[in-house]
């Protein structure tokens, strides 16, 4: 039997793991949320749930992958053996499977756009709006259908090549591009006259926003934002070498996240601010509010164009973790083919996906739970899915993992480990528990 493959470096594994962080999580679900709820509290308490809740159960999501070196079914039923643990595994693999099967779709709006940046025409036809645009390109079942082949493509293409030769050397790209444009958005952005009412938006606090809902909703964004729940940092950690640092490695991409996340905001606020829209748009703030934004500057197209690129890269990172998850799983200790497996799980979760797809065009009057398909499919993934994964490993390892070897595989300083097992014995599930029956509540209503 072959050797496991590795990263072949520290900061292959930390950008991989940081671009699956990102995604979409901050860079459109961040801003809107910020956006909608006060701006600068919103964001204080996203910072301080990230590294009190989120970043305990990411080092323990790495600790049970390396410790593991297979996939996390295999992982548990090594560390736990005899034990129903594993079934954490088959959770996190069917989560992914059904968040990769509507994110891709959210990719393929992404590649529309894209498609339509690269010529200058995201600007809508006389008489329509940027709204109408955005529910012609999502109502439409050619487009939506083709442009979610095109992303499943591109993220199969990339996991089939294997770790090192695919998700490391793409993340290597992708993720210093997605750093280095971002900052030249984000300085464009503050040169334009009145975006400093952007910037006082996001770092000068309006207390009044300070209620029990910013607090659930910034912690629901920290949670979510961190990857954590459904396996995936537990499988790129199986792919890590045991001298690295886990807890260093945790605290590199809880904070890449964190800075990414502002400066997507200081890319939309201050634009947002300075030419008189409003920040609370919701969902639609990224793809029809900002194109709006663009068109009043000075090479507005060329900026919308890398932003949508950059949002792709974000969006690709993210999609080849899902994907790697549930691959990394059917490939398994037997070693069946990485390329076929890749593949064929790629096609299967592309086919999952096209109810989504369709959920705001012919299958719009089709409801689940009152939801539309896409809707209902987010809902059951990051309400339920995850908290419920992410509850069941902080128990793991907090309690079920014995001491000695939690400290031995976190290798830290007695204060260090201290803190983090307070958090993952204590702080974190409480907190998952939290936000679990606050999300679930409105089911019962």
């Amino acid at each position: 039997m072959s050797s496991r493959e590795q990263f072949s470096s520290k900061i292959g594994f930390m950008l991989a793991a940081a671009g699956s962080a990102v995604g979409l999580g901050a860079i459109w679900k961040f801003p809107y949320m910020a956006g909608s709820h006060g701006g600068s509290v919103f964001i204080l308490l996203f910072v301080i749930c990230i590294f009190l809740i989120s970043l305990p159960v990411l080092i323990a999501e790495f600790m049970i992958g390396r410790r593991g070196q297979a996939d996390v079914i295999t992982s548990l039923k090594k560390q736990a053996p005899g034990t129903p643990w594993y079934w954490i595994g088959y959770l996190g693999m069917f989560v992914s499977a059904v968040i990769l099967s509507f994110y891709s779709v959210v990719g393929g709006w992404i590649i529309s756009y894209l498609g339509r940046a690269l010529v200058f025409a995201v600007k809508p036809a006389e008489g329509q709006t940027y709204e109408s645009l955005f529910n012609h390109v999502i109502q439409s079942p050619l487009e939506t259908i083709g442009s979610q082949f095109i992303f499943m493509l591109l993220t199969i293409i990339i996991v089939q090549a294997g770790i090192k030769s695919g998700i490391e050397k793409a993340s290597k790209i992708m993720m210093p591009a997605l750093f280095i444009f971002f900052i030249i958005l984000a300085i464009r952005s503050l040169t334009l006259d009145g975006a400093m009412e952007g910037v006082r938006f996001m770092f000068v606090p309006d207390w009044s926003y300070l209620t029990s809902e910013t607090l659930l909703l910034a912690l629901g964004q920290a949670f979510f934002t961190l990857s954590v729940g459904i396996s995936i940092m537990i499988t790129y950690a199986s792919y890590l070498g045991k001298s690295e640092n886990i807890v260093g490695t945790g605290i590199n991409v809880a904070v890449m996240n964190i800075f990414i996340s502002l400066l997507a905001g200081l890319v939309i606020f201050p634009a947002v601010f300075a030419l008189g829209f409003k920040p609370d748009q919701g969902p639609g703030l990224v793809f029809v509010i900002l194109p709006a934004v663009f068109e009043q500057i000075p090479f507005g197209g060329v900026f919308l164009l890398i932003f949508f690129i950059l949002l792709l890269f974000a969006t690709i990172t993210s999609s080849m973790s899902l994907l790697e998850m549930v691959v990394s799983v059917v490939v398994g200790e037997k070693r069946r083919s990485r390329v076929r497996t890749s593949w064929l799980v790629g096609i299967v979760i592309f086919v999952m996906g096209i109810p989504s797809a369709l959920s705001f065009g012919v299958l719009a009057d089709v409801k689940i739970f009152n939801k539309s398909i896409f809707d209902a499919m987010d809902f059951m993934t990051n309400n339920i899915g995850m908290p419920l994964g992410a509850l069941f490993i902080s128990i793991f390892v907090g309690y079920y993992y014995k001491t000695d070897i939690s400290r031995k595989e976190l290798n830290t300083s007695q204060g260090i480990y201290k803190g983090w097992i307070t958090l993952i014995r204590f702080v974190s599930p409480v907190a998952i528990i939290i936000i679990f029956i606050q999300s679930i509540l409105p089911l019962f209503k």
